[in-house]
């Protein structure tokens, strides 16, 4: 073969037979390069290859063969995913003044307080398995109560939509901050509702009670923030009468002093949550700078009974006037929670009344003889404005937490027999609120609140 290949190219030059010798390479080279590498070459190409448009320009670089009429250019591709073992970014934290509510018909602000409860299969955020601080006395599905519905609605205003408590944004907005909650033990049920919804982003740590558990502070270490609870039934400064050697249930109201408890701490905290009422429901004495002025439920021909609604004005205006007063108290939110409702029926506490309903009230069903309650829930919130116009000019901030339109309609949300004490059995309690419960509520109108 080779010698047929000399006689056949012997009579050319060497250099000749070089070059002729390598044009299937150049060939296959040119193919490669300048066809399928071209970026701007749109050709339909044998091999299986079949038509591979790069570009849509019609210029046509090298060869001879016409070019297909030019196609229109292809959209930009999508951005490639991120590999199946790695998790979605993180959404952008939110501004620091984004607003949590979602207005509707463009307004941008609405009334929280008004309107109505609607059903939601999901509105049960923690269990009493998820949630290891549930107090016995709330925890009503442990005790025996069988229906569950009340655990599935959600409070809808009228004008917005009030999204789901979350823990996680909530904990991100605190971080670094104190918040006490200040007031009975309704202040305690939302103290312990909000510890509860927290815990389910992370695990606080129990690190202060104190001897009588009237004081206790929960601390969240990844979080850095503190959350309180103080024990002060009435905001202000009282005594409990002895009669005969024991506690008679009867007190003594400074309406001029506020209660040590909570004034010795305020100055540490950035939120606070007061709230008070109930414990003004029975026989006291009203006394300014040490003079009786007068008493609530007495009946007594020598004492002026100045009645409910004026022992709870003056007992708020006194709290919030300090708070205007404290001068270390700089920056700090206060929000006033509104009068929460019991619901009674059939009789008082302590004459057989209980609550047993398993649904919410509509708001045509609400009974109209609970002027009191919204009288409660009305000066309370005049006199938060009273103190927001006196301190205005310090920059103090102050917020309302208003509850109680939306709580008279959940006759079903309390522990009624399910309450598990063993020292008072035959009462019921229809003035705290089971956990989970519509209570939970309260605390997304906390995290509206702060983030507006």
């Amino acid at each position: 073969m080779m010698k047929g290949r000399r006689r056949l190219f012997g009579h050319l030059p060497p250099s000749f037979l070089f070059v002729l010798s390598s044009l299937p390479i150049f060939a296959l080279f040119f193919f490669f390069f300048f066809i399928i590498l071209n970026p701007n070459s749109n050709v339909n190409y044998p091999f299986g290859f079949g038509r591979i448009v790069v570009s849509s320009s019609s210029e046509h670089h090298g060869g001879n063969d016409p070019l297909p009429p030019p196609s229109p250019p292809p959209p930009p591709p999508p951005s490639p995913p991120p590999p199946a073992s790695s998790p979605p970014p993180p959404p952008p934290p939110p501004p620091p003044h984004a607003s949590i509510v979602s207005p509707r018909d463009g307004i941008a602000q609405c009334d929280l307080s008004k309107g109505r409860w609607v059903q939601d299969r999901n509105m049960s955020r923690y269990t009493s398995s998820s949630c290891n601080t549930i107090p016995d006395s709330k925890n009503c599905l442990k005790n025996g109560r069988e229906d569950r519905d009340f655990l599935n609605w959600r409070w809808q205003p009228r004008r917005c939509t009030l999204p789901r408590f979350d823990s996680y944004r909530f904990l991100r907005v605190v971080t670094g901050k104190r918040m006490a909650f200040i007031g009975d033990s309704v202040a305690r049920n939302q103290f312990e509702s909000l510890l509860c919804l927290l815990s389910q982003a992370e695990m606080p740590m129990d690190v202060y009670k104190d001897s009588e558990d009237r004081v206790r502070t929960w601390f969240f270490p990844n979080s850095n923030f503190t959350l309180m609870i103080f024990w002060s039934q009435f905001l202000i400064r009282h005594e409990e009468m002895v009669i005969n050697g024991s506690n008679s249930g009867i007190f003594n109201l400074h309406l001029d002093k506020v209660d040590d408890k909570w004034v010795t701490k305020l100055s540490q905290i950035d939120y606070a949550v007061i709230s008070t009422s109930h414990w003004f429901f029975r026989k006291n004495y009203l006394y300014d700078h040490d003079i009786l002025v007068g008493c609530v439920y007495c009946n007594e021909p020598n004492v002026t009974d100045l009645g409910l609604n004026y022992s709870i004005r003056m007992a708020v205006r006194r709290a919030l006037r300090h708070i205007n007063d404290c001068k270390g108290c700089n920056g700090m939110v206060t929000m006033l929670r509104t009068f929460s409702p019991a619901h009674f029926e059939n009789g008082a506490w302590n004459n057989g009344g209980g609550c047993n309903r398993t649904r919410p009230y509509s708001q045509g069903e609400v009974d109209k003889s609970k002027s009191l309650e919204r009288e409660l829930r009305k000066l309370q919130v005049e006199e938060l404005e009273r103190a927001r116009k006196e301190g205005e000019a310090e920059g103090s901030k102050f917020i309302s937490l208003d509850v109680t339109e939306a709580m008279l309609m959940r006759p079903d949300g309390h522990p009624d027999a399910h309450w598990g004490n063993k020292w008072m059995k035959g009462y019921n309690d229809c003035v705290h609120w089971c956990l989970p419960g519509p209570i939970d509520v309260w605390n997304d109108f906390l995290m509206a609140a702060i983030l507006n």
